[in-house]
């Protein structure tokens, strides 16, 4: 995208958000990153949110669409289009993974397997609707989407 003088660059708020993420990435000697399952197509990238394992089956019947869903003792993951989290604060416990790189690099001294796939949807997108989701967190949590928080100046 070019504009302004002459030979100078304008950059888009996406550019300066994804440099922003790039800049801030985990460390990336190995990361463990959450697959996307052979047959299936992620055209808007990946990213993840997870939630404490006890949560897990109480989302699940709240959700109108369920994409791939991971699973450890700990987390459940659910794979979400990449930037499901601009503009949104998803509430703790949740935790949002960018890229659906799972905290801690693979070859950490005694770095656990990536979790298992417990779900895997009928078609090629791997995605579960990140809104469903976000607003079935919120109820869970007793959490007021971050659209209907009073604003402060």
């Amino acid at each position: 995208m070019t504009g302004g003088a002459p030979g100078t660059r304008v950059l888009s708020l996406d550019s300066l958000v994804r440099f922003q993420r790039e800049r801030h990435a985990p460390d990336a000697r190995a990361p463990r990153r959450l697959p996307v399952p052979d047959g299936m197509t992620a055209p808007m990238g990946c990213d993840a949110v997870a939630v404490p394992a006890g949560f897990g089956p109480l989302v699940m019947p709240r959700l109108p669409r369920v994409g791939c869903v991971y699973a450890d003792d700990a987390h459940w993951w659910w794979l979400v289009p990449s930037d499901s989290d601009y503009a949104m604060e998803w509430p703790a416990p949740a935790h949002y993974a960018t890229g659906a790189v799972l905290p801690g690099p693979s070859d950490a001294p005694g770095a656990p397997d990536l979790p298992g796939l417990i779900h895997r949807p009928d078609g090629t997108l791997p995605y579960t609707p990140p809104i469903p989701l976000y607003l079935a967190l919120c109820r869970l949590t007793g959490t007021p989407p971050s659209w209907s928080r009073p604003v402060t100046a």
